[in-house]
């Protein structure tokens, strides 16, 4: 059999795990459990849990191993796949007014124009899906093999509305679905792109509404704004948020907090960092993001930011003194929050020296401001005649999550090349921002 050719091909043996031990190798292919064909992961998830398997293994000579494998439950075998999902990615079918990739330029790295609606993606990477993509057979699937919990974005439980938003006739059956899963104890965490004039005011009040009912199996819902970027030709004409709209959401969403903690004892719904910066307003306090459910979606970054860093700050010793300047690059959102760190860094530690560099977005315009999204060349353009100080620094948001690549795909070593300086890459984490400035000066 061609490897080639065959979706279940091993690529990795984790050290000291079941796998090594009965001699499974990299190139070997996975071909059935407990006689049952994998078709894709979640196949496999479900099917190892057993604590007795018999795994048939093909191996690159093409001779057919079938090893019985007695284990604890749910106990893993210690092997990857070439392809995580064991299948094709599901390719989204929607045409949403808001979609981000159809607003990218051309001739970007040909994965950044697939957009997957895949929710054993949403289950193994955190993806949202609208559940537009699923089948009955599908959901039957989901809840048979208990695969939870699932990241969908909503938008609306409005029928016609979601039908218009998603720009497909399917996609009215939202809460219906969700009711579905979430009544088979599918725990699901929600989100809105918001978009002024079109799912706020009375509409964003209706979806909240009916999703709060769901809980706790919908156990919270973030609310982003959405992104436009200056390649919106022929697009769906939308307008962005400002101080004033941003300012009125947060004032809307407050108030269901409000009624929501006394309802069901929880916020629930809650907003992305950006509502905030816009609106110029004060973040919620830390407890007030309970646990911070939706960090991936920017809910509370800022604010767990500052909360580690100053916990982080009061570990350094006193009268320390760091002779040295190193340069911070951000997006634009986030420059006064960090320039407020840096300030009490500076405050602590002595002869230390911060720039904060906040990169204007050319590449996307300038209405792009979160850092995730800045790119390589930006950084170079706007820096290349700037005292740096001894190193630059970057968070990680703004690269691949698998190599040091911007969105353009200039690498890190490409900017460390233009601008002579050395780029330390940082974790969004106040402790990491610490020790990434102070690193080889301070131990802790």
């Amino acid at each position: 059999m061609n490897e080639k050719n065959h979706k279940n091909v091993i690529s990795k043996i984790e050290s000291d795990s079941i796998a090594e031990e009965l001699g499974i190798e990299i190139g070997d292919i996975l071909l059935s459990i407990n006689g049952k064909e994998i078709i894709d992961i979640l196949d496999y998830l479900f099917l190892i849990s057993d604590d007795y398997l018999e795994v048939e293994i093909e191996k690159e000579d093409g001779e057919i191993w079938v090893l019985e494998i007695d284990k604890e439950y749910d106990e893993d075998l210690g092997i990857e796949f070439n392809n995580p999902i064991l299948d094709k990615a599901r390719y989204c079918k929607n045409k949403c007014i808001f979609c981000f990739i159809d607003q990218l330029p051309k001739k970007m790295r040909k994965s950044l124009y697939f957009k997957d609606d895949d929710s054993r993606l949403s289950f193994l990477q955190g993806n949202f899906v609208t559940l537009t993509n699923l089948t009955d057979e599908d959901i039957d699937r989901i809840i048979e093999y208990n695969i939870s919990p699932i990241n969908v974005s909503i938008h609306t439980t409005n029928p016609s509305l979601r039908t218009e938003m998603l720009g497909n006739k399917n996609a009215g059956n939202v809460l219906e679905r969700i009711k579905r899963l979430t009544d088979n104890r599918i725990l699901i965490t929600g989100q809105i792109v918001l978009c002024p004039g079109i799912n706020d005011g009375k509409e964003l009040d209706r979806t909240i509404e009916d999703l709060y009912g769901v809980y706790p199996n919908l156990h919270s819902l973030a609310i982003v704004p959405v992104g436009i970027t200056k390649f919106r030709d022929n697009l769906y004409p939308m307008n962005i948020f400002d101080k004033k709209s941003s300012a009125k959401v947060i004032e809307q969403v407050h108030k269901w907090q409000i009624t929501l903690k006394e309802k069901i004892g929880t916020n629930f719904v809650f907003l992305s960092d950006e509502f905030y910066i816009m609106a110029e307003s004060s973040l919620p306090e830390h407890d007030e993001y309970e646990g911070f459910p939706q960090i991936e979606n920017g809910v509370g970054l800022v604010k767990k930011l500052e909360y580690e860093f100053n916990e982080h700050l009061k570990k350094i010793p006193e009268n320390v003194e760091v002779n040295k300047t190193v340069s911070i690059i951000t997006g634009a959102s986030a420059q006064k929050v960090i320039k407020g760190l840096a300030g009490k860094l500076v405050e602590r530690v002595s002869k230390l020296k911060i720039n904060i560099f906040a990169i204007v977005n050319n590449f996307f315009g300038e209405t792009i401001t979160v850092s995730g999204l800045i790119t390589g060349q930006d950084i170079i353009e706007q820096l290349r005649n700037k005292e740096l100080g001894d190193k630059i620094i970057i968070p990680k948001s703004m690269l691949k999550s698998d190599e040091p690549v911007f969105l353009d795909d200039i690498t890190v070593k490409d900017v460390e090349k233009a601008l002579q300086k050395d780029v330390m890459i940082c974790d969004v984490e106040g402790k990491s921002m610490i020790e990434s400035i102070l690193k080889d000066v301070v131990e802790e």
